[in-house]
């Protein structure tokens, strides 16, 4: 699919997530047999694998910093992908990577906080926010949510899809934090999906991460694409980049994710250099219609867009950045208690 198509058909599943439409699905019903099929061939396969619930992150990270301001608050919402699911140690989940990553960029502790659910969809979304605003300890300065791979293998329609994860996007930032959204994994990368699963997924994946997109910018977050998993490497060393049961990432794959979504996350905390938050030609990037930007962005993965005007000839606009990439600073042995 080109990338103006995609455009149009993020563009109208965002349109109908804004206006209560449900009925544009991800995949078309002629395929839907032999998909289904496939999709139960992959899960049996991917369940012989181990999968252990995920390591509890949440805590003080950058203590070395500690005794000075305050530590900045980040909380991780999302699927397993956010929670870390597939790993064996709390430092090698993305929310302790991005943690001390942070701290170590802003010279300042970051607490933890995580609250995302392995196996959720983004209706689970509402109850992860309320969770948020209800923290005793404060309102997080910064959100990360990673979200979409169980609404494309449950068939969750995209417009309901993008319209749970807007207005999580609109609540957070209400009430007045950063939202980065990592969008959508391509799912055509797993290795147990064959064709013609294969090909339906990674389409499925990429209109989904545009639709994404247009609704986390519209409501004034920013995303990151996740693709798959932020680097031709995923797909070229599957295994050593995905996790012991071929369906998570590895903790190197958490660590190539961490590395794309930490720059974006210092940006939005204004803790990014300035020279690199104005547009280089020479990367391609620039102002662009929001749905353009997003069709883009969901077939390079590590691509950031932000809002940038609200208006213009074909709609909203965004900027489009394609972040270099940079080492996440070594993490912290362990962090202290909450």
């Amino acid at each position: 699919m080109s990338s103006l198509s995609r455009a149009r058909v993020a563009r109208r599943i965002a349109a109908g997530a804004a206006y209560g439409g449900g009925g544009i699905g991800l995949l078309g019903a002629a395929t839907v047999g032999v998909v289904l099929a496939e999709v139960q061939l992959a899960k049996r396969q991917v369940g012989h694998g181990r999968s252990p619930h995920p390591p509890s992150a949440d805590g003080l990270y950058g203590y070395a910093y500690a005794g000075g301001e305050e530590p900045l608050r980040l909380t991780m919402l999302g699927d397993s992908t956010a929670a870390g699911q597939g790993v064996h140690r709390a430092r090698q989940t993305p929310g302790a990577l991005l943690a001390s990553g942070l701290a170590a960029v802003a010279e300042r502790p970051v607490r933890l906080r995580n609250v995302a659910l392995p196996g959720a969809q983004s209706d689970d979304l509402d109850r992860q926010v309320r969770l948020v605003l209800a923290d005793p300890d404060g309102l997080p300065e910064v959100c990360v949510i990673m979200v979409g791979a169980n609404d494309v293998t449950h068939r969750m329609p995209a417009t309901r899809s993008v319209r749970h994860l807007s207005a999580a996007v609109r609540r957070l930032r209400t009430a007045g934090a950063e939202v980065i959204v990592g969008t959508c994994p391509d799912l055509g990368t797993i290795e147990p999906v064959h064709r013609p699963l294969r090909w339906f997924a990674r389409r499925a994946s990429r209109q989904l991460a545009a639709a994404q997109t247009i609704g986390t910018v519209e409501q004034g977050g920013r995303t990151v694409s996740l693709g798959d998993l932020l680097g031709p490497e995923f797909a070229e060393n599957p295994r050593e980049l995905f996790g012991p049961d071929s369906y998570h990432p590895s903790a190197e794959g958490y660590a190539t994710a961490a590395m794309a979504v930490l720059p974006t996350v210092c940006a939005a905390l204004g803790l990014w250099p300035a020279e690199e938050e104005r547009p280089d030609v020479s990367r391609r990037e620039g102002f662009l219609p929001v749905a353009r930007a997003a069709a883009e962005a969901a077939s390079e993965p590590g691509t950031e867009v932000a809002a940038a005007m609200p208006t213009g000839p074909r709609g909203p606009w965004a900027l489009l950045k394609r972040r270099r990439r940079r080492r996440v600073p070594a993490s912290d042995p362990a962090p202290t208690s909450p």
